[in-house]
């Protein structure tokens, strides 16, 4: 344990996602000894982030005006949406360059264990955005884990009887884990491989 503010950041910095105390105490070391003019940068991006960043009306990405810059695309396809869990899976898939619709960011998965269940989630959105029938489409792509496969499922459940043709990625993803680490050939592949899914 150190004193005050140094234990503090120890403490700030321990309660980001994936960040333990070891690597919590290293980082807070780290901007100790760092240039003042470095730290203000960082202080800086965290502040403007905080101000300029909100999620899309439409898709729930990251955008810095009411619409993210994909939703405001013309040349991205309305007809296809990809249903994602999060901004991050947007960018993963982003970088293989063989999707070209629209997105749907869940905000999360469905997971009992941390009571997070359909209502929890931009479920209601989705189902909205599919009412005018402009969308053929809809590829899950949730992660391939429990969450994701539960909530995968129960979105087929409930988009099946809107004749919608209903897809899921394909093989290349190993199971447990996330998008996000995917590298672009194997989510690459996985798009090109998906497969239709029934309820």
């Amino acid at each position: 344990m150190y004193e005050g503010a140094v234990q503090d950041l120890i403490d700030e910095l321990g309660r980001l996602p994936g960040v333990g105390p070891k690597s919590a105490q290293r980082i807070a070391f780290h901007l100790l000894a760092a240039d003042a003019a470095d730290v203000r940068r960082l202080a800086d991006a965290l502040t403007e982030v905080k101000l300029r960043v909100r999620f899309c009306e439409v898709c729930g990405n990251v955008a810095e005006g009411e619409r993210c810059r994909i939703c405001l695309d013309p040349r991205r396809s309305a007809a296809v949406i990809c249903v994602v869990e999060e901004p991050k899976d947007v960018v993963a898939i982003e970088r293989t360059r063989e999707f070209r619709g629209k997105y749907h960011v869940l905000g999360g998965a469905i997971n009992p264990m941390d009571n997070v269940g359909p209502d929890d989630l931009r479920i209601r959105e989705l189902l909205t955005r599919l009412a005018d029938g402009e969308v053929q489409e809809v590829i899950l792509a949730t992660d391939p884990n429990v969450e994701g496969e539960a909530t995968a499922t129960y979105l087929t459940r409930m988009l099946s009887p809107m004749g919608l043709r209903v897809t899921r990625l394909a093989s290349g993803l190993p199971v447990g884990g996330d998008l996000e680490y995917a590298d672009e050939v194997t989510l690459g592949r996985a798009f090109e491989g998906r497969r239709v899914v029934s309820g």
